[in-house]
């Protein structure tokens, strides 16, 4: 049995690297696909193609849940990079929900703002700073504009990891690709064609080398309207996001729900102006979302 890294997938076709660089089309055996790009697989030789035995034990899974279904994002994940622009104005509750999803799944996220160079920056700077100030690490890049600066933030960011680029469109996703996965393009062709996926390669995850070594690898995922996350349940959520975390330890009650409670200590931090107002709102949501009974 060989060995190999899943780097893209669609329905139940998968595309397996092997250890020495040849790409080739899989099926998993049986009626479950549960691979995703970032697995490591055990594989057999059928026919022009593989088939995928057994998927190695994961190290972490980033992936969202929705009352319905679950969609995973990738696996085997060192860093995740969060990305908003200046410009569309970005949604934070989406960028909360991603941060959450990866501290629940005990992978370091960063947070990508780009458009720096476009005068809205200032206004989504004041928006990252609370983030910022929770010990998020936010790194600003013009793209575009500014691509050589851009790169010598990010090749030491991303150098000798696997990291996942998360984000709406219109972020700059693609921009970013192209620019530190030269052959992204191609690569993306390629693939294209032998998942008989057609062009809407955006629907797809996949996995792009930086660097001749393979050594350094950036995936890209499509983007989401929706980000569910009911892998959590609502009592864990105070632990899940950093400026709450601290304060929920202060509370009278074990069982606080941090929302009317006397002696609570996230809102008296609330007061002090130490959560923001909108931090405390889309806690709020959240915890309402994942407080509804489940079916």
């Amino acid at each position: 049995m060989s060995t190999g890294l899943v780097v893209a997938g669609h329905g139940r076709h998968y595309i397996v690297e092997t250890p020495e660089g040849r790409r080739l089309t899989c099926h998993p055996r049986g009626k479950k696909s549960d691979c995703v790009v970032g697995d490591r697989v055990r594989w057999q030789v059928s026919g022009d193609e593989g088939v995928i035995e057994q998927v190695e034990p994961r190290r972490n899974l980033l992936f969202r849940q929705d009352e319905w279904k679950t969609k995973s994002f990738a696996a085997n994940l060192d860093l995740i990079l969060v990305m908003v622009a200046s410009e569309p104005v970005f949604s934070e509750s989406q960028l909360t929900r991603a941060l959450i999803a990866a501290e629940d799944a005990g992978i370091e996220a960063h947070i990508l703002l780009n458009k720096a160079d476009l005068p809205q920056i200032a206004a989504a700077r004041d928006r990252l700073r609370p983030y910022a100030t929770m010990g998020y690490d936010v790194h600003e890049v013009a793209l575009k504009a500014q691509p050589e600066q851009a790169r010598a933030v990010l090749d030491p960011l991303l150098a000798g990891r696997s990291s996942l680029v998360l984000g709406p469109s219109g972020t700059g996703k693609s921009t970013l690709i192209n620019l530190l996965a030269p052959d992204a393009r191609a690569q993306v062709g390629e693939i294209s064609q032998a998942l008989n996926s057609g062009r809407h390669t955006t629907t797809t995850t996949q996995w792009y080398w930086l660097d001749a070594e393979r050594r350094t690898g950036l995936i890209d995922s499509p983007g989401f309207q929706e980000f569910g996350l009911r892998q959590v349940s609502p009592q864990v959520l105070p632990s899940l996001m950093p400026d709450l975390a601290e304060p929920a330890k202060a509370c009278r009650f074990y069982n606080c729900t941090h929302l009317h409670e006397p002696g609570c200590g996230v809102r008296a931090a609330l007061e002090r102006g130490e959560i923001t107002e909108s931090r405390y709102r889309i806690y709020g949501e959240i915890f309402s979302e994942l407080s509804q009974a489940r079916y």
